[in-house]
């Protein structure tokens, strides 16, 4: 058994910003559990275009509020006790509302290394 806080992944290498927000890589593959957990602060205001073709993805909203497209145009809110699946490498967009950050606890399968950093850009989506 053991503990992380999230203090502390701030002063390592598993504490990444990603462009239009933070990620806390809590769990990650050097811990041996098949599975990462994150931290994931998400902007207020801000439009990201994700595509993760390696791993599956579940967000669980825990504070503020936003909404997930998939590239048919289909949108779904998201608010705090909403979690969303990304169960088919989905490539998505991923939007913080203006009010405030949209706080996300992220699991993914198989694990993050954690050093793992999108590169965001008007082309494409970002893929790890």
């Amino acid at each position: 058994m053991f503990t992380r806080q999230l203090v502390d992944v701030e002063k390592s290498d598993f504490f990444v910003d990603w462009g239009n927000g933070t990620s806390h890589r809590l769990l990650t593959q050097k811990d041996g559990m098949g599975f990462t957990v994150c931290h994931t602060v998400v902007r207020a205001g801000s439009e990201s275009r994700l595509h993760y073709r390696r791993h599956l993805e579940a967000c669980y909203c825990v504070a503020g509020s936003g909404e997930v497209e998939d590239m048919s145009g289909e949108v779904h809110r998201i608010e705090p006790g909403t979690i969303y699946v990304l169960n088919e490498h989905d490539d998505h967009y991923l939007r913080a509302d203006a009010a405030g950050d949209m706080i996300l606890v992220s699991v993914f399968n198989p694990p993050l290394n954690g050093t793992e950093r999108h590169v965001l850009s008007e082309n494409g989506g970002s893929a790890y």
